[in-house]
């Protein structure tokens, strides 16, 4: 058999560029995936619901007196000040009751000035035994009446003027006009809203909730935090009130959750979300776990994590899961794990590293 001759790889200049690049070639190193320890913590409980922004100090301005409406200087949105003239009624009729009173006040007192001489009179007329102790009582009778009616005149004067002054309507405080209830020539009546005016510096979120939904959270000092979607913000509240009164129609308890002062740009009437968070539950043996949401992988009806196996490696493990907290960031775990493990961050990373290992094996 005739020999086959193999060519000599150190005389082709093209194969060795080809080895020298396979010699240099080397697989990427795998990528770090990010863990956390885990362990077991107390908890605060936590609840969310919705709710609506209004002003602290809020003002329905109504009419107090009938009239057409001479004067509406402010319109929805205007910024007022404190004691600033907003609206003026026609004073006409208020103003022909004031004349009417000081009429009555001057015929009172003419009365009480004849009445006063009569006394006079029957006084000195007793005192000579010309005139019987009966009469003496009719005249001081009569002398009592008339300052009676001229108090009541003068009262019925104090009435109209304080009438005559609700003519004139002005700012309960230093805020924004919200809603203009009325224009320029309407008649006003008693009890007609004229205007609705507010505070913006000071604002806070009403939310309804059901007692029971409230007990979760204990009988300690509540937290809460406010969450503005139109804005995207989320601000911690200054203070937490829950009404001692439930709605009879609703059987709801109102929580108000004050916001800090001084925010710009929330306007009463616009939603939020608030979550109320309680006291951390005492130490006791065993304390819920609670891991970063973001650690949990969910495929169809699987939940769970990847666990660090202690040789550079991941292991699967299924887990049940409790309530949210921190706003979402975490969740409790129920089930699955014991509170010492270290987790993957990145469940995706994890899973193709252990798939990796499995191969490599």
């Amino acid at each position: 058999m005739k020999p086959v001759m193999l060519p000599v790889l150190a005389r082709a200049p093209g194969l060795l560029l080809l080895a020298a690049a396979i010699a240099s070639f080397s697989l990427p190193a795998r990528a770090e995936v990010p863990t956390v320890r885990i362990q077991a913590q107390m908890v605060a409980p936590s609840i969310a619901a919705e709710a609506t922004i209004e002003a602290v100090r809020q003002s329905t301005l109504a009419a107090q007196m009938p009239g057409r409406i001479l004067e509406l200087g402010v319109d929805a949105g205007d910024r007022v000040e404190r004691g600033q003239v907003l609206v003026r009624i026609d004073p006409a009729e208020a103003a022909a009751a004031v004349a009417a009173a000081e009429a009555g006040i001057a015929q009172a007192q003419t009365v009480l000035g004849n009445a006063r001489l009569e006394y006079e009179r029957a006084r000195k007329l007793v005192a000579q035994k010309f005139l019987s102790q009966s009469a003496l009582d009719g005249a001081r009778t009569q002398y009592e009446a008339a300052e009676a009616q001229l108090g009541a005149a003068r009262a019925q004067r104090a009435q109209a003027g304080t009438v005559q002054g609700y003519a004139t309507v002005t700012s309960p405080l230093t805020g924004l006009v919200a809603v203009r209830h009325i224009e320029a020539g309407e008649m006003a009546q008693p009890g007609r809203s004229l205007l609705t005016v507010y505070d913006p510096a000071q604002m806070r979120a009403v939310a309804d909730l059901a007692p029971q939904r409230l007990a979760e959270l204990g009988g300690g000092t509540l937290r809460a935090s406010v969450e503005l979607p139109a804005s995207g913000r989320t601000i911690e509240a200054a203070s937490v009130t829950v009404l001692p009164t439930a709605d009879a129609r609703t059987h709801t308890v109102r929580v108000r959750v004050d916001l800090p002062a001084g925010l710009a740009d929330v306007l009463p009437g616009s939603f939020a979300r608030v979550r109320l968070h309680g006291e951390a539950a005492p130490a006791r043996a065993a304390q819920p776990v609670v891991i970063p949401a973001v650690s949990v992988l969910r495929r169809g009806e699987l939940t769970a994590v990847y666990v660090a196996d202690g040789h550079g490696g991941f292991g699967l493990r299924q887990i049940r899961l409790g309530r949210t907290q921190q706003g979402g960031d975490a969740v409790e775990v129920l089930s699955g794990l014991r509170g010492d493990e270290t987790l993957a961050l990145d469940p995706v990373q994890a899973g193709i590293q252990a798939r990796a290992g499995s191969a490599a094996r």
